[in-house]
């Protein structure tokens, strides 16, 4: 197994690393409201939803999520997380061909300026890094609304290497699932926080 400093200076082309966000790179105070008949019934963490079944009439109300204020005066950083996001995003002016993007289960948000400061106060630059909202897929669940955005980019053919940096054991699941569509790709990392 590769040291992480080995395992970002290796050679490559076109890698892209994806990060998600709540639970990865932030503790977040964010939490899903389960309602039924239009009453709240509980409210769960991320990590609580990604392994709870929802009942019959029941729904989950995810608009914390949307809150960019909640976020940026709540949210603590995983600060092993964020400087692994910030080596692999410097590793990208050496690598072209490589790409950093966080891919999220969240809506949009209320104001999409604050909520980029939250990432910029911790001195991650936001602004070389694409945020993909999985929450406005609106059909699907949060795991196969992310596949469809990691296939999306799989699909430019532009990267041969894949990397996913992820708590929800759901989404790995479906990240796994597109190796099969995308024999080309030499390596595709699983790494589960």
């Amino acid at each position: 197994m590769l040291k992480f400093k080995e395992y970002i200076t290796e050679q490559k082309e076109g890698y892209l690393t994806i990060f998600d966000i709540d639970d990865t790179l932030f503790h977040t105070t964010a939490q899903i409201i389960i309602r039924k008949s239009g009453k709240v019934l509980k409210k769960l963490t991320s990590a609580d939803f990604n392994h709870y079944k929802l009942g019959p009439g029941e729904s989950a109300d995810f608009s914390e999520f949307s809150d960019a204020e909640k976020f940026n005066k709540e949210s603590k950083p995983i600060t092993k997380m964020l400087n692994k996001a910030k080596a692999l995003l410097a590793d990208t002016n050496k690598h072209p061909n490589n790409r950093v993007i966080i891919v999220t289960a969240r809506p949009n948000l209320d104001d999409r300026d604050t909520f980029l400061k939250t990432f910029k106060k911790y001195g991650l630059d936001i602004d070389k890094i694409r945020v993909e909202r999985a929450g406005k897929i609106s059909a699907l669940n949060a795991a196969q609304s992310k596949a469809i955005i990691i296939n999306n980019y799989l699909n430019t053919k532009q990267f041969n290497k894949v990397r996913l940096f992820d708590d929800s054991i759901n989404n790995l699941k479906e990240f796994l699932k597109l190796e099969k569509h995308f024999p080309g790709i030499t390596t595709i990392q699983r790494i589960v926080l």
